[in-house]
């Protein structure tokens, strides 16, 4: 598994990453088997928000009933939260976002408990709230830090201009933004390709430089859906809209001796911003299975293929 090196996190990263958003209704046995083949691949990194579950830090709370960490098991993952979007829920009737200080620091506390630890290894904001006050977002940081609840901070869904905002006050570096990303969505790769050509909707910003700016400015991007069409239809692997693109992914696979789901994770490891890829699946042969295209070799070639096959234009 090839891992990088994030600031402020003691354990190499992996670039594959389990997230758990849909363990809320799994046994304990399952959400044990999923995160074992998760280590058994070399993803000891851990994707979790404070909202997935359907309930406050309800996949949170079964990940750590399930698990039943030492301390010491505990500091062999890398255990990662969000928080910010305040749901529909039967409490409220429609969704929100919120950066006060107030509920920063209250949705920490209450993953900090649902996970049975003492401290998470990074916070993410989940997705931009647009009365953010940057002061406030400033203390809430600090305080969790100086507090030891916290080790590293970062950000999901922004744009350069909204990190950059936040940078006005907060003083920790944020090492990484969570942003949506497959080879069938791939705006924040593709745009740049295109840029300038007239009647092309991929030659339209949709991103604002993301991917340059966070390669600039030393953030990771942690790229969720990786196997998803745009539009959330499905998994863009077996689906009959994309024949050419499974045609040479499976090609590919036979070639590399790897399951197809290894082909489409090689293509985002394969970037030199050295994504992250954040798994979804709660299917355990899966996240070996993707785990596989981890540091996969991908020519020039093949990489570019891959991504006409998808739709793309290669001007």
């Amino acid at each position: 598994m090839k891992t990088i090196t994030l600031p402020g996190v003691p354990l190499p990263a992996p670039v594959v990453m389990l997230g758990l958003m849909r363990i809320a209704e799994k046994s304990d046995a399952e959400i044990r088997d999923l995160v074992n083949a998760a280590r058994e691949s070399g993803i000891d990194f851990l994707d979790h928000a404070d909202i997935y579950g359907g309930d406050w830090h309800r996949s949170e709370a079964r990940f750590a009933d399930a698990l039943r960490l030492t301390p010491s098991q505990r500091a062999e993952f890398t255990i990662q939260t969000k928080c910010g979007i305040v749901p529909r829920m039967p409490t409220y009737q429609d969704t929100y976002y919120d950066f006060s200080y107030e509920h920063v620091v209250s949705q920490v506390e209450g993953s900090l408990r649902a996970l049975r630890t003492d401290y998470l290894d990074i916070l993410l904001l989940h997705r931009p709230d647009a009365l953010m006050e940057p002061d406030e977002v400033a203390r809430a940081f600090d305080d969790l830090e100086r507090s030891g609840k916290v080790r590293a901070f970062g950000v999901s869904n922004h744009t350069p201009g909204q990190i950059a905002l936040l940078k006005t006050a907060v003083r920790q570096p944020l090492i990484v933004n969570q942003l949506q990303l497959s080879l069938t969505h791939a705006p924040l790769v593709t745009h740049g390709m295109a840029s300038n050509i007239a009647t092309l909707d991929q030659s339209v910003s949709r991103d604002v430089g993301t991917l340059d700016y966070c390669r600039l400015n030393g953030i990771t991007i942690q790229a969720w859906s990786p196997f998803q069409i745009g539009d959330g239809s499905g998994v863009f692997l077996g689906s009959p809209a994309y024949p050419e693109l499974n045609a040479l992914i499976d090609s590919l696979a036979a070639s590399y001796q790897v399951p197809p789901l290894a082909i489409a994770t090689a293509w985002l490891t394969r970037h030199p911003a050295q994504f992250q890829v954040v798994l979804g699946t709660t299917n355990p042969a899966r996240v070996r299975q993707a785990a596989l295209g981890s540091d996969l070799p991908l020519t020039r070639p093949e990489w570019y293929a891959l991504l006409r096959a998808a739709g793309h234009r290669v001007p």
